[in-house]
Order: structure tokens, then sequence, then C-alpha cells
């Protein structure tokens, strides 16, 4: 989405031109506090996408520190600035926006004490607009913030799209239940483990072992479990939730009417399951 009306449409696409041509300088800030261009980690973008009903990406066009009195609060390592700048694109947000956004930031200062230059800089904004107060953006988190690069803009839009989606995966808050059912055979047997959501999502996993062939598991979104599942691929928002969602072991507690054998059993398929996920990637 591109902004053009008498005073700003030039100034955009301009800084839309620049930005698309050259690459940003280095910005000194830690990897802490903004997602860096080329480092940038698929849960990390995630997790702010999930937390933020308005993802804009901007360039800063003006930067001005605040007085001591607006800086209440805000700890000696760190300077509080109004940041004003344009938008290049709306990625998420219900009603638009203006072309121009101001939102506070406290950012790190320096060995030197001083904070970088953030003129010119294209990021991202994840966070929310106030209400009553057009072009005011309150950032998801302090740290809300992702430089841009070619992939970052792939990851942001690619999550944001799986986010709005009416099925969109919820966060997991714990393991309600499993249990474990032993084949007629000697090593066969199968697995259902099923997990609570933040808003009651239907969401379970179903490992399945049989003699002579390697272990599989599935997710199921669904309140019927669905024969045809598979397990998420990697680096989706499914994946996602499961990989930084789920507790790193199954607690014996949840494994209903069993013998300790099948709670055993139960508990080396969820360590199968989080094997096969792999590692959160959370790098902030």
């Amino acid at each position: 989405m591109r902004f053009v009306h008498a005073k700003t449409g030039l100034c955009l696409i301009l800084l839309s031109i620049s930005a698309a041509t050259s690459a940003q300088a280095p910005l000194d800030l830690p990897p802490s506090f903004v997602i860096e261009a080329d480092q940038a980690s698929f849960s990390d973008i995630a997790d702010l996408v999930v937390i933020s009903p308005l993802i804009v990406d901007v360039t800063v066009r003006n930067v001005r520190k605040l007085s001591a009195e607006q800086s209440a609060g805000v700890p000696a390592s760190f300077e509080r600035v109004l940041v004003e700048a344009d938008v290049m694109a709306l990625i998420r947000g219900q009603g638009g926006i203006t072309p121009r956004v101001r939102f506070l930031l406290d950012v790190p200062k320096n060995a030197k004490g001083r904070i970088p230059k953030l003129q010119k800089q294209r990021i991202y904004l994840f966070g929310r607009q106030v209400t009553g107060r057009p072009g005011e953006v309150q950032l998801a988190r302090p740290n809300a913030l992702a430089l841009f690069s070619t992939t970052n803009d792939a990851l942001v839009r690619a999550i944001t799209k799986e986010a709005v989606q009416a099925n969109a995966p919820r966060r997991i808050t714990s393991v309600s239940s499993a249990f474990h059912s032993a084949g007629t055979v000697l090593g066969e047997g199968e697995t259902q483990i099923f997990l609570k959501t933040d808003n009651d999502q239907p969401l379970s996993l179903t490992i399945l072992s049989r003699p002579g062939q390697q272990k599989t598991w599935a997710v199921s979104t669904a309140e019927v479990i669905d024969a045809s599942a598979t397990a998420p691929q990697r680096f989706t928002l499914l994946w996602y939730r499961l990989a930084c969602g789920l507790p790193r072991a199954l607690p014996s507690d949840r494994v209903e009417g069993a013998s300790n054998a099948d709670t055993a059993r139960a508990q080396a398929d969820y360590k199968f399951v989080i094997e096969s996920l792999g590692p959160c990637g959370r790098k902030r």
C-alpha cells in the first residue's frame, strides 16, 4: 500500500525508490532492541506479529529528544525520543493509517552516552493505534521494531498473512490431557495429546508407532481428529505455536488412566514431537 497526497506523495515515492535501491546504513543498536536486517529469527518476528493489530513499514523522518519531565522513569542508559516517520506500507491494521505516524521510543545509549542516528532508517513498527489520536502509534513492546530488508519483509508479510486468518493457530497455554493405547503386537501403539489454547481452539497431537516402521506424528486443529493430518511444516505459524509454546516435557499427571509403562511411552512420544519440531529459535 502506498499513500499519495499533495504534501507527502512525492516524498513517499522517492523514499520507497531510495530504500529499494540502496542498503541502509548500519544501526548501532543491540539485537535485543531491534530485529536486525540480516539475522532475522522467524520466531522473533512471529512474537511481534501475533500481538500487534497494527504493523507498519515506515521510514524515519525526524527524531526529537524529550525533556527530563517528559522522560520521567526512563533509565539513565536510555534516551526517550518522539519519532515521526513516513508510512511506506500498511501491512496490518483495520481502518487504514495516516501517511505519517508518531511514536515514543526509549533508545539505548552507546558507550559515549549518545543514541544512534535513526533518521532515514526504514523499519517495521509493531503495535496499535492510539484511540482518538490519528497518527499516533503505541509499540506492542519497547523493542517492537525490525529493520527493513528483503528477508524481513518476506517474513513479516508471510507471518501476518497466516496470523489474520480466522482459524489462525492460537497461543498454547497448557497440555490438558494425554493417553497412550498399546497395539496388538509388540512395539505398536498410539499416543494422543490434547492441548489447551487461549481461545479454546481445538489442538491435538497424535503419535503412531508400528513395528519395523519409523515413528510418525501429526497435529490436528479440528474437534474430530483428522486422519489425513500431518506434522506442520517448519517456519509456519502452526510450527511456531508448537515449537515455542509446548512445555519441554509431558507432565505425568496429564496422562489419563495409564499404567507406568503407558505413561513412559506417552512421555517418550511427546519427547519425539519436541525433537522433531526442533528449537524455537528465538534470539531475543
